[in-house]
């Protein structure tokens, strides 16, 4: 048992532990917003990780009181926000609304932390605010953001996104990579797994048969051939060796159907090939309420699913719609886990 988990080995787990992201963009407005609409037993059960003067400087600029201590310091039945606490280095500048190197490695030590907060059984899931990539790369965190990140601290050998809506929720075979890298990508291992990741989160959510189409890669499938094969000679197969193993799983159909079936109730997920194929949609129907959803690893993390918003950071003006439905999502796993 290392340190931090001998630590905290007797003190009190929360449901979840919220990062702040990048500090320049409006992560920790949002997550301000958020609590100020909690119940204070809500509250109770939610810590953040950052910086706490970061945090009632947001707090102020959202016109909401709260109050943040550290983790170490705080009181059973105090109304206060528990903070992990990641501060600024002495001497390192954030400007707001700009990418810097300070924030970045600010928003990888955000989630660092709460990782050995999560394995220190501190916390149960992770609800992340957005970072910049381009900061998190200026700072030498070479990720392609959050999934990536997570999957190198804990250790996992894949992680798969999964972005979950009332409406349409999609599972990616592949995210951050070019379109190119993606259709290599479209193998019968790498969409058995996916289906195997999605499968188990929506059992996991109490879902007991849940009906998971896979989208085709080209324009109609390939239409025999025609249009490329990848269909017929990757997705089929795969397909095929899932139902025999009983899983409710249709596939390849074409992705300019599969999601507005899914949308009318047909389907309750549909795994798509690569980024956009997934994205789009989901974005299209329910773009401040999707959920980003990592899967595939030894931890549950949940996050909004949009950007740092640069352009009207720290001018009172975020939305936390989004927030507000990455940490409910995070509470329903969290309450799953303990039933």
């Amino acid at each position: 048992m290392n340190t931090l988990t001998a630590d905290y080995a007797s003190k009190q787990c929360y449901e979840i532990a919220i990062t702040m992201g990048d500090p320049a963009g409006i992560g920790p407005e949002i997550i301000c917003r958020a609590l100020s609409t909690m119940s204070a037993a809500e509250r109770a059960m939610a810590m953040v990780i950052g910086d706490p003067a970061i945090y009632h400087r947001a707090a102020a600029s959202v016109g909401v009181e709260l109050d943040f201590v550290p983790l170490e310091q705080i009181e059973s039945g105090q109304d206060s926000v528990a903070v992990g606490v990641v501060e600024v280095p002495a001497g390192v500048e954030i400007p707001d609304g700009q990418i810097s190197a300070g924030a970045g490695d600010m928003a990888f030590r955000c989630v660092q932390k709460a990782v050995e907060l999560v394995q220190a059984g501190r916390a149960q899931v992770i609800v992340t605010a957005p970072l910049n990539k381009a900061a998190l790369h200026e700072a030498g965190h070479h990720y392609d953001g959050h999934t990536g990140m997570l999957a190198s601290l804990t250790g996992a050998p894949s992680s798969f996104m999964l972005l979950a809506s009332e409406t349409l929720s999609t599972l990616h075979v592949s995210t951050h990579v070019s379109l190119r890298d993606a259709i290599d990508r479209v193998t019968p291992e790498r969409i058995i797994a996916t289906v195997e990741a999605g499968h188990a989160h929506l059992v996991a959510l109490g879902m007991q048969a849940p009906r998971i189409a896979v989208a085709g890669l080209n324009p109609h499938c390939g239409e025999g051939g025609i249009f490329g094969d990848e269909d017929s000679r990757c997705i089929a197969p795969a397909v095929e060796r899932l139902r025999e193993r009983g899983f409710d799983v249709s596939g390849p159909i074409s992705a300019d159907t599969v999601f507005y079936r899914a949308s009318k109730g047909e389907f309750d997920l549909v795994i798509a090939q690569y980024h956009d194929q997934g994205h789009i949609p989901v974005k299209l129907i329910a773009f401040d309420t999707t959920v980003n959803v990592s899967l595939g690893l030894p931890l549950q993390r949940t996050s909004v699913d949009h950007g740092t918003a640069f352009d009207i950071a720290w001018q009172g003006k975020a939305d936390a719609t989004n927030m507000g439905a990455a940490i409910a999502y995070a509470r329903r796993l969290a309450r799953g886990a303990k039933a």
